[in-house]
């Protein structure tokens, strides 16, 4: 029997909203005992994710900055705060976050605090199967709990940090203290050049992309300057260079303002992955046998295709991308999609922040159809839930946590497409979810909320010897088939949906985190801010 509530808080004037698990009746207090609202709930309805009876207080009439809780004859809720800028400590972690993940160069304490190592994996690579190839390919960001840097997740978050700042420039308006910042750009634009430097280094002399650059197997659990095994990068991939291709486009355009040489370089570069593709028009993709580190595999590359061929014509106007786009158009392909495995949803974002109107109606229109059907799916389905979660209870896999947070991008985008409130508020009711207003009383951010993450499956953090967890990072969440060791034990068979998480740094199928995860909150929190 609880309420739950998100542990980070409300902005003044929004909706706010709680949900209230086996009781009907509940008071809200100030931090000082003051009662500021005492109520009740109707009929308790049966939640599928959760397995609790649950209902949802509408609170949004409180708009008095402050810290507060929920009580009930059982007990107290977390406490969180209700304020106009609630989200934006929250805004500056996530995207700090990525300074974390460097790899490379040494955190120093006047950008890192008491989070600092040294320099990591600057020794030059080999290409798997073709040692003869050797380059430099220090740079980027870590991908996740381990030390592989992966294009095709890289391309997303960042795609998920550009299309955000071109929605919102004036939301990055943010010091975020890292070795660039006051040069004049925006950080988050610092931030992304550190990786999109690396995808460079990645592209062959015939413009493929590699897919990835780790060692052969995951290292153990040590900080990132004690990893000493080779590094080599595989084979180029269609899915790899396409994602390239249009994630280069986007930048090139972005940073034009600030930098006409880079934007020039990203243009030549984007070109060269894309002709490519036009050259190999079948998947390419094969995971080595004798590497076993991330594959992010996929068996269709139609949607990294489409995603570069929008932003390919965006950046060129190019005649063959208009014939090339109508075909994909066809495919059965979502067109909402903003994960690692399907990008298509990226293309849309790419026409729907398009200021010449380089497209034609036809484009924007079945675009914008597309994406009105899928938020009002999701609207349908939270409406439902007794948590205003766009979730079934068979949509907790491994990284949930990143269906939860595109959701509420999704739904933040149909608010930018319509003004249409109703999709802002169910969005931020996911938000709610990451924040703690969940079955487990949790907040998925490290260093945010009463009840939050502090073992994600991470090796620096787990390696430093502060007990402290660097604030800002998204842990995977809940996932209904774990597989690893400790979660498999801790976890018994039959658990809720929603329950179905460890906070333990060996519950890498529940707890790692990854730059993918990160990337869409910091889409999200662009909105509020």
């Amino acid at each position: 029997m609880a309420v739950y509530v998100n542990q980070e808080g409300y902005r003044t004037h929004a909706q706010k909203h709680a949900t209230i698990s086996g009781e009907k009746t509940y008071r809200l207090l100030r931090a000082d005992g003051a009662v500021i609202l005492e109520g009740s709930v109707g009929a308790l309805k049966f939640d599928d994710c959760s397995a609790e009876d649950v209902a949802v207080i509408d609170f949004s009439q409180v708009t008095e900055s402050g810290r507060y809780y929920f009580e009930t004859e059982n007990g107290k809720s977390a406490a969180f705060t209700i304020d106009e800028k609630v989200y934006d400590k929250l805004f500056f972690d996530s995207m700090k976050m990525f300074y974390f993940q460097r790899c490379g160069i040494a955190l120093e304490e006047k950008y890192a605090g008491k989070f600092t190592h040294k320099a990591c994996h600057c020794k030059d690579v080999a290409v798997l199967r073709n040692e003869s190839v050797r380059f430099s390919c220090n740079g980027g960001w870590h991908d996740a709990g381990d030390y592989g840097r992966y294009v095709t997740a890289g391309a997303v978050a960042v795609g998920h940090l550009l299309y955000a700042y071109e929605l919102h420039p004036e939301a990055f308006d943010v010091n975020l203290n890292i070795p660039e910042s006051g040069n004049g750009v925006p950080d988050i634009l610092n931030e992304c050049r550190y990786e999109l430097e690396w995808f460079l280094k990645m592209q062959a002399a015939d413009g493929g992309v590699y897919h990835k650059c780790t060692s052969i197997h995951h290292a153990p659990f040590s900080m990132p300057e004690d990893d000493l095994l080779d590094f080599i990068v595989t084979p180029v991939s269609s899915l790899a260079t396409a994602d390239f291709s249009a994630v280069c486009a986007l930048a090139s355009r972005i940073y034009r303002p600030f930098d006409e040489v880079f934007a020039e370089q990203l243009k030549h570069a984007s070109m060269k992955a894309y002709d490519w593709l036009a050259a190999n028009p079948g998947l390419i993709f094969e995971d080595p046998k004798e590497c076993a580190t991330g594959t992010y595999d996929d068996l269709c590359d139609a949607d990294e295709r489409m995603w570069a061929c929008v932003e390919m014509y965006r950046m060129t106007g190019r005649e063959d991308c208009v014939s090339l786009l109508n075909r994909m158009m066809e495919l059965q392909i979502s067109t909402t999609a903003l994960g690692w495995g399907d990008v298509a949803g990226f293309a849309a974002l790419c026409v729907f922040t398009d200021k010449e109107n380089c497209f034609s109606d036809y484009v924007v229109s079945a675009l914008k159809g597309r994406w009105m059907d899928e938020a009002n799916r999701l609207l349908s389905i939270s409406k439902k839930s007794g948590f205003e979660l766009a979730m079934h209870s068979y949509d907790f896999p491994w990284g949930s946590n990143m269906i939860v947070l595109t959701n509420c991008d999704k739904l933040m985008v149909a608010y930018e497409l319509t003004g249409d409130e109703t999709y802002l508020n169910a969005a931020c009711c996911q938000l709610d979810y990451i924040l703690g207003r969940n079955a487990l009383n949790f907040s998925y951010v490290t260093g945010h909320g009463e009840n939050a993450c502090a073992h994600p499956h991470n090796r620096p953090t787990e390696s430093d010897g502060i007990d402290e967890m660097i604030p800002g990072f998204v842990s995977g969440g809940p996932n209904q088939n774990p597989c690893d060791e400790v979660a498999m034990k801790m976890i018994s068979k039959g658990t809720a949906p929603m329950k179905c998480y460890v906070d333990h740094w060996g519950a890498f199928s529940t707890n790692e985190i990854t730059i993918y995860w990160n990337s869409p909150l910091v889409f999200a929190l662009a909105f509020l801010v």
